[in-house]
Formats: structure tokens, sequence, C-alpha cells
């Protein structure tokens, strides 16, 4: 009997350690197939630029290819609930955003994915200011001029945003709601396309990631005002920031990182947050990174995971200040 109770309580040890011994020897083999990393805009926008140097970042490191599929649409809800559901053995990853996880959930009450409960939060990558630019055909150079011309003419304003719902849209509802300004949005399916209308005339204003409208900017097609972040940006200081130019307490920057579906074996986890953090860190990309107008940031699972909560707070609050919906 004693002999029997031995070998039982041995056997569920072994039991009980061997998921911990799969799991372990399944990352150290881990990846042995391509992975896709599926970002929920179209091509030319800022969380694609992201994604594509994550993409070749881990490609070159861990010689398997990693391929972007950009899924857009429905606000990035399409390809964010494909990674939601996707298998949770590490070969699907999204990147993710301040859209996806913190605006979303505020403005989409019946989504079929919990942004907290469905993920698992590898890192963040970047947060990035936003800027304020418009198309050089509008009679104004700085933010309080925008101001006083949408004063004079309610209404009589366009603005560009990726989609209704998007962390751009919310951002120039906000400015709105300070500036007390009626401009009218004119949402598009991602930034690219909402850049090309922009950069056409076709629309007159918009606010997004720094990374997107720096290059137009910086060619002449569009007019930078300020960005959106309590201090100025290395990459463009001849611009203020929207608080210089007189709107108090605005300060809000986007920020992008990788996500795995929930239930991916923590030690994939850990794996692929200790590479995109060597990644990031790696003195080219870093730079690169910079000169896009973006500030490289990586933290743990854990400290990913707290900030996820606490933006999907904070931008829950802002949607129903604002008032702003899905229309």
């Amino acid at each position: 009997m004693k002999v029997w109770k031995l070998c039982a309580v041995a056997g569920a040890a072994l039991a009980a350690t061997g998921p911990i011994v799969t799991n372990e020897a399944h990352a150290q083999n881990y990846p042995t197939r391509p992975i896709r990393l599926i970002c929920p805009f179209p091509p030319g926008g800022t969380t694609d630029v992201v994604a594509r140097i994550v993409a070749q970042g881990l490609t070159e490191a861990w010689g398997q290819q990693v391929i972007v599929d950009n899924r857009p649409g429905a606000g990035a809800l399409i390809g964010t609930e494909m990674a939601a559901k996707s298998p949770p053995d590490g070969y699907t990853v999204l990147l993710g955003s301040i859209t996806t996880h913190a605006v979303n959930p505020a403005l989409h009450k019946n989504l079929n994915f919990d942004v907290i409960k469905d993920f698992a939060p590898v890192t963040l990558v970047v947060s990035s200011p936003q800027l304020l630019a418009v198309h050089p055909s509008v009679a104004a150079k700085s933010v309080k001029e925008l101001i006083a011309l949408a004063k004079a003419k309610p209404g009589s304003l366009n603005y560009a945003s990726a989609g209704a719902g998007s962390s751009p849209h919310l951002t120039f509802e906000l400015f709105k709601s300070a500036a007390g300004i009626d401009i009218r949005h004119v949402p598009y399916k991602g930034t690219g396309p909402a850049i090309t209308e922009l950069v056409g005339g076709q629309v007159q204003a918009m606010i997004t990631g720094v990374v997107a409208l720096m290059p137009h900017v910086k060619s002449g097609k569009l007019r930078g005002l300020a960005v959106t972040s309590k201090s100025r940006v290395s990459a463009l200081p001849e611009l203020p920031t929207i608080m210089e130019s007189g709107v108090p307490n605005f300060d809000v920057s986007s920020w992008f990182g990788v996500f795995l579906p929930a239930g991916t074996p923590k030690a994939i986890v850990t794996k692929m947050n200790g590479q995109i953090r060597k990644i990031v860190a790696m003195r080219d990309v870093h730079k690169r990174l910079v000169d896009l107008g973006a500030d490289p940031e990586t933290n743990t699972p854990e400290q990913f995971a707290a900030y996820v909560k606490s933006e999907k707070v904070r931008w829950g609050k802002v949607v129903q200040d604002t008032g702003a919906r899905v229309d």
C-alpha cells in the first residue's frame, strides 16, 4: 500500500510538471515555421510601419519569416478579432494600439472578444505623439488661426481620420471639445487612404501619428501646425505643442505594442518579449524610430498589461466626456 501511494504521488508530481517542461521545450525550439503578424490597418499608416520594423527584426533574429498581414476594416475590429480567436501557439501575433485596446472597447459595446481577457500582452514597442496638419490651401498657419477660422465658419472645414472610433478620430474630437470648434468628421478605412485624401485637398485637416504625416509635412505637401504631446518632437522641433498654442492641458500620444492570443505559453510570451526588446534597443532600429518621430519604449508583459488596463479606463472617460460615437 505504501509503495502504491509513493508511486501515485510521484506520478502526480510528474503530471504536474509535464506541461511546464513541454512548454519550455516548445519555447526553446520556437519558432519552427513562419509567423503571421496581423496589422489591423491598411499599409501606409503608423501601425503598419511599426509592424514591419518588428517583423523584419524578428525574421532576422529567428531565421523564420514573420509576415505582416494587413487586415483592415471596421475601425480595426476585423484584424483584432482575428488575432483574438487565433490558436494560442505563438504563430499569430497582433500589432495592437491605443485604438484596438483602449478606444474601441469604449465605442463598441457588443464586441465578439474581450481586449483584456482574450490577449496576452507581450510588450509596448513605441509611443508616438500625434501631429495636427492641414492642407496648404487652408488659410491657417497656426493652431490659433485654425481655431479662429473654424469659429468664423462653423462646419465649413472637414477633418479626416483612419476610421470612426480610431485614435485620430478621438484625438480630434478631444481637440474640438477643448477648443470649442465645429469641424466635420470624414472617416476613411485606414490612415493611408485618409492621408491620400488630405494631400489631395478633398479634406482640410487631420490629426494622426507623426510617423505617418511627417514625410508629407517635410515635403511641403501638408502644413504641420502642432504636435499633441506635452513636449515638442525632436524630429520636428519647429512645431509647437497644442498646449503651447493656447489649448490648455492637451496631451495625447498614440502607442503601439505586441499581443499574442490569451493562453499562449508563458515561455513563448517571455521569449518574444526579450527578443523584441533587444530589437528596439538596437542602435539602427532605435534611430530609425526616433527619426520617424516615435519614442521607442518597451516593458515587461506584466507592465504592459497594467498599462493597457489603465489606458482602457482613460479613453473610456474621453469617449464619455466628448460624446464621440461611431458615425
